[in-house]
């Protein structure tokens, strides 16, 4: 039987909105979003966007926790799709440009444990936050992070089912076996003619999985 892992995206997915870009407007330089524009024409990696951006916070990891506890919610569907993939005996993994502090955080406040969560590692100090991103073998990774983790996976032996929402998913969403989508990534994956599923919350991906031909 081939294996199956479920690889999702966290901001915009999971969540309902992006932590990073609410961290941002709030405590962040004024010009994050001429950056994350520069980004998004291919001008800088995400990597690069994210160490810039963030190093302009100076809030502390307190006041950022709660920040995210008071704005963030998880998309519905989700706590019954990771039962779903547990039933099943598919690995579910979260791999994200987000920053590894708040994805603790808000999994911990809906009391989910136990997942395997890839995201740029991110320490606190007077010079604002420090953000690294780093490979399965604990190399810097500045671009192609998630696509980093689909092919250690591919080479794992896994058949890798993807679930995003933004621009950086679209590279791996297009190597995965499928692809969920919404949001940008749906109008990507459109424009393209990559094949994908669209889903709004997590019960539309249990419903998309049931029909897979998954053996």
């Amino acid at each position: 039987m081939v294996k199956t892992l479920i690889q999702c995206d966290f901001d915009g997915t999971i969540t309902r909105i992006d932590a990073s870009f609410l961290i941002l407007d709030l405590f962040g330089n004024k010009d994050w979003g001429r950056w994350f524009q520069d980004y998004r024409e291919g001008k800088i990696s995400v990597g690069r966007f994210n160490t810039m951006a963030f190093a302009t916070v100076k809030a502390d990891e307190p006041t950022l926790v709660k920040l995210i506890r008071d704005k963030i919610e998880v998309r519905p569907g989700f706590r019954e799709l990771l039962e779903y993939c547990n039933r099943r005996d598919f690995k579910f993994v979260i791999v994200s440009n987000g920053l590894d502090f708040y994805i603790r955080a808000i999994l911990g406040d809906i009391g989910v444990s136990g997942i395997e969560v890839f995201a740029a590692k991110s320490s606190f100090g007077g010079d604002g936050i420090d953000v690294r991103y780093l490979g399965p073998n604990g190399e810097l990774v500045e671009d192609r992070f998630k696509d980093t983790y689909l092919r250690l996976f591919q080479q794992q032996g896994y058949r890798v089912i993807y679930a995003g929402n933004g621009i950086s998913d679209f590279a791996p969403a297009s190597k995965a076996y499928h692809t969920f989508a919404t949001d940008d990534l749906l109008a990507h994956c459109e424009e393209a003619k990559v094949s994908c599923t669209p889903f709004s919350d997590f019960n539309d991906v249990v419903r998309g999985l049931e029909s897979l031909p998954l053996t």
